[in-house]
């Protein structure tokens, strides 16, 4: 019979030793199955004596107890390129304000949870790293501010106080004063000459002038105004308007939730019946960024369609407008 409370001493010094681990290295170490260890972990965690990780390693989260989240750096490669880069930043920087960011890393931001932890300071939203504490970030905006001096009434320069210079006699023969002249004389004809052969610059008023081509703003057709008056009275902002055809409209829109504002690529097109590959498509284009995807449509969803959206759920969102 297992020994309930040995096997749990044996996870906890595993992952001691080894730090943040996954549960097949920890079932290989118990020398047991996936189920019966899963169950060890679940108690643990209910416990609250170990947690697991948001980042995942081949689809898995991992084991850690408490104190071990800055082991979970070494893993850090296995989050998505944009996640990557936000996670960079932010260790960089130490403490990024949200509004200042891109988009994208601004989603990062939020994926991150093992690295980027997110506060207020005068209703703006911040993010501290990992290693930055609370108490630092109090201390660090808590700093008296420099006061700003709006109006001076006197602008007071440093003068230079120039050492005299000594003057000295110095004594010229007449020979070399008449050489001089000469020289002189010569220098002022020879300066003379140009001037004579200085041809005034023709303006020919005939020219035709060529000025800069205005670019031209693209008008927008009746679907696409159609989609953005959707967008805004559903409590959408565009923060960066794409590409746009007379039946289709792209750009990247936040929508303010519960758990913070989430940014989407947006696609909408007017077309009878939307396949698969239109939303495979517009899924791929959004992963490399990374954002969740919103495909608008105005008639239908092939049965592909709806099977492919059912199955990306969680990072695919349809939306069908009249």
């Amino acid at each position: 019979m297992i020994n309930s409370e040995a096997t749990k001493s044996k996870i906890m010094s595993f992952v001691q030793r080894n730090g943040p681990s996954l549960p097949i290295q920890i079932a290989k170490e118990l020398s047991m199955n996936s189920i019966f260890t899963s169950a060890f972990l679940s108690e643990l965690l209910d416990d609250k004596k170990i947690k697991t990780s948001s980042i995942r390693v081949g689809g898995t989260s991992l084991y850690l107890i408490p104190g071990q989240e800055q082991q979970l750096e070494k893993f850090h490669n296995f989050l998505h390129q944009k996640e990557i880069e936000a996670y960079q930043l932010l260790k960089d920087n130490k403490i990024l304000k949200d509004s200042e960011q891109e988009p994208a890393i601004r989603v990062a931001l939020r994926a991150i949870k093992d690295f980027a932890f997110s506060f207020k300071n005068n209703d703006e939203l911040y993010w501290r790293y990992l290693t930055v504490t609370e108490q630092e970030v109090t201390s660090m905006f808590s700093k008296a501010k420099p006061v700003e001096i709006i109006e001076l009434k006197q602008e007071i320069k440093p003068t230079l106080i120039e050492k005299p210079v000594e003057q000295k006699q110095i004594k010229i023969n007449d020979s070399e004063i008449q050489t001089s002249e000469h020289i002189i004389q010569k220098a002022k004809i020879k300066k003379a000459k140009p001037e004579q052969n200085t041809i005034s610059s023709f303006i020919n008023p005939l020219a035709i002038k060529t000025e800069p081509k205005q670019e031209k703003i693209k008008p927008k057709s009746d679907f696409v105004l159609k989609v953005i008056n959707f967008l805004e009275e559903n409590k959408f902002k565009i923060l960066e308007e794409k590409e746009y055809k007379a039946k289709e409209y792209n750009c990247i829109a936040e929508l303010e939730t519960k758990l913070g504002p989430i940014a989407f690529l947006c696609q909408a097109k007017e077309k009878k019946s939307v396949s698969d590959s239109d939303l495979d498509l517009l899924l791929r284009q959004s992963q490399s960024i990374p954002l969740p995807a919103l495909f608008i449509y105005t008639e239908t969803l092939s049965k592909k369609a709806q099977e492919y959206q059912s199955k990306f759920y969680s990072i695919l969102k349809t939306i069908r407008i009249e």
